[in-house]
């Protein structure tokens, strides 16, 4: 199987921390990001503007020590992330997970690659399909 079009760019990077609040705060009041979505007490969205930063409250297991949990690439329609999942699928990359619908029209599943990092095709209505910069630029 081909692969689907390129991927259009790295879309956000995600932590866990036990101390949520505290880095919320560092990162709005110190950094200048903004709160783009609260999607519960546990997790929020921040962003400078065409960035995403996910920060979710840790678990037990993190060792009281923030770590990355996943990152995300941008893919420009639904269409497009449901054949890179049948891309993955054909080449046997391990799947975390089915492509599903988010409550803010985003749209993703979950892999990882040979080291164990995890990676989020996402699909996003408000920045798929844009051009930040031409490749090689």
């Amino acid at each position: 199987m081909e692969r689907p079009g390129r991927l259009n760019g790295m879309r956000h990077i995600a932590f866990v921390m036990p101390n949520l609040e505290e880095c919320e705060r560092f990162y709005v009041d110190i950094l200048g990001m903004e709160v783009l979505n609260r999607a519960s007490k546990n997790l929020v969205y921040l962003t400078c503007g065409n960035d995403n930063l996910s920060l979710g409250r840790g678990e037990a297991t993190t060792g009281g020590q923030q770590r990355m949990d996943h990152f995300g690439f941008v893919v420009d329609t639904r269409e497009e992330l449901d054949a890179w999942y049948r891309y993955f699928q054909s080449k046997g990359v391990p799947l975390l997970d089915q492509p599903h619908d988010h409550s803010d029209g985003a749209r993703s599943f979950h892999i990882t690659d040979p080291a164990g990092n995890v990676i989020q095709p996402i699909y996003h209505p408000a920045i798929s399909g844009q051009r930040f910069s031409s490749p090689g630029n």
